[in-house]
Parts: structure tokens; sequence; C-alpha cells
């Protein structure tokens, strides 16, 4: 697979000429975020992080995501962590998208650059640093696991986007496929972050309604996205988040190819008492 380019957030400030009219919603059903507003003042900090800043594109909150945090971290040449998760229920996707960190999971040392992908089980040891002489910027998703009885945690993945060959979805003729970096038929996995690839053209044929919660960060192209009753005009750099059972279909929109990274939450019962986090 050839190299990919992933948009990634610089930060900085629009001047004081611009219109604030922008394609920023939040509502019941989803939210977008568009990249313009990824800007140094919304950027926040974490504890034990050093040379580090980022943007939180959800969490959980009353009306919002339920399932899981993401974020976008931007690490400077030297900066990182020796303590990067300090829940010890908490499991972990990263995925870069620009520059290259150094994670040391277990023991092993791991050189992750542009499009590498590390899943990281909970409770696990690990750090990680940028050793590079380059900013480096990479999604942390995060996910309190659900363990099942008889079920152990699943074990660490460390791999590359390049090296993981898209499964076309059936019937579409190779215009829409999945990149999926955990076996989904792995039920010791409670949580899945995949790329999902649209040829320009191509489509979601159907209004999908499910239970899934999703987070989707567009790392190349643009669509129009349908967000409940909603079409949306999204591009690379923006992120939405849908609600479980929020309908939603695409249009990829050309001229390049429509990408996004996915998360979503499977193989685990239904709760049947609402959540109190």
């Amino acid at each position: 697979m050839a190299h990919q380019n992933y948009y990634a957030p610089t930060g900085g400030l629009p001047d004081q000429t611009q219109l604030l009219t922008d394609r920023a919603m939040f509502t019941d059903a989803y939210a977008v975020i568009p990249k313009g507003t990824m800007r140094d003042i919304v950027t926040s900090f974490l504890p034990f992080w050093e040379q580090t800043r980022l943007w939180v594109l959800s969490r959980p909150l009353s009306g919002f995501a339920e399932t899981f945090s993401q974020y976008i971290m931007e690490v400077q040449p030297g900066g990182g962590s020796d303590t990067p998760e300090t829940d010890p229920e908490a499991q972990g996707v990263l995925f870069v998208v620009e520059g290259s960190v150094t994670l040391t999971l277990a023991g092993q040392v791991h050189v992750l650059d542009t499009g590498g992908y590390a899943y990281i089980p909970p409770g696990s040891d690990w750090t990680l640093h940028n050793r590079s002489d380059a900013v480096a910027r990479f999604h942390w998703v995060r996910k309190a696991y659900e363990a099942v009885p008889g079920l152990p945690a699943p074990d660490p993945i460390i791999t590359n986007e390049r090296d993981v060959a898209p499964t076309p979805m059936p019937g579409t003729e190779g215009r829409w496929a999945t990149t999926r970096f955990a076996d989904p038929n792995d039920l010791r996995h409670d949580m899945h972050v995949n790329i999902v690839t649209f040829e320009p053209g191509g489509v979601i044929p159907f209004a999908e309604t499910h239970v899934m919660e999703h987070g989707l960060y567009v790392l190349e192209g643009k669509a129009v996205y349908r967000l409940n009753q909603d079409w949306v005009e999204v591009e690379a750099g923006d992120y939405m988040w849908l609600r479980a059972f929020c309908p939603q279909a695409c249009y990829a929109g050309g001229p390049g190819r429509f990408r996004y990274l996915l998360y979503k939450d499977v193989n685990r019962h239904m709760p049947l008492k609402l959540s109190t986090r």
C-alpha cells in the first residue's frame, strides 16, 4: 500500500477578519467538529506528559459520547510520558497521523511512524516518547474495558496501516472497504478502531441504524454525510460523533478517496441499567 497522507491539526488562530459562520454542530444525535475549530485556544494538557498538548474530540458526557474518549495528541521533539495512562481499566488505541513516536510496551520497543497503529490492553505497562526531531501527532482512543468471565483481555497489536489489507464490502465492486486491525471474530475485543475507505462516488447505500456508538475522524478527502435527518459536508480534519442508532449514510465526493478513522463499541451485552458515568 502506498504511503498515506493524513490530515492533522496544527493549531494557530485565524485572523480577526474571518467570518464566524462554520459547520460546527452539536445535537442530541450527533456532533460535527470541523477542522477549523481545532485551534490553540481549545487545546488541553495532561498530567505526566511533557511538551505535549491535545485536542479532545469526544469524552463521556451526558448527551454526548457514552463509551469512549478520543484525543489528537501533539508531542514535541523530546516530549512524551513515562506514565501516559492513569486509569488501570482503560484500554487504548494509538494511530499516528504525522511524524513518529517510540512506544515501549511490556518492555518491547516499537517505533510507530505515520500510519502506525497500536492496541494497548488494560493495565499495560507502557511509555511513549517522541525521539525524532519533528512534531508527532497521533489519535488516542480510550475505553474502559468490559471484562467477561472466561475471556481474557486481548493481546497487544502493533502494526501499520500499510501492512493490513483492506476488506472490500460485499457487492460494492471495491468502492467501499474497511481496514480492520483487530479480528472482528475475536470476542475478547469490546471496541474496534478501523479505517473506512470510499473511492470517489462510493456510497453507504442505505441509512445505517445500529447499536454502535461512533467516532469518525476524516483522514483524507471529502463527502456529504447523512447524520440523523441532515446532510452535512465534511472534509479531511473534521470529526463526527454519532449516538447509537443515529441514522448515517454518505456519498464520497471525490476527486480523491474519502477515508476516516472509525471507533465503535462491539461484542458485549447491552447493559440493562442506565450508566451513571
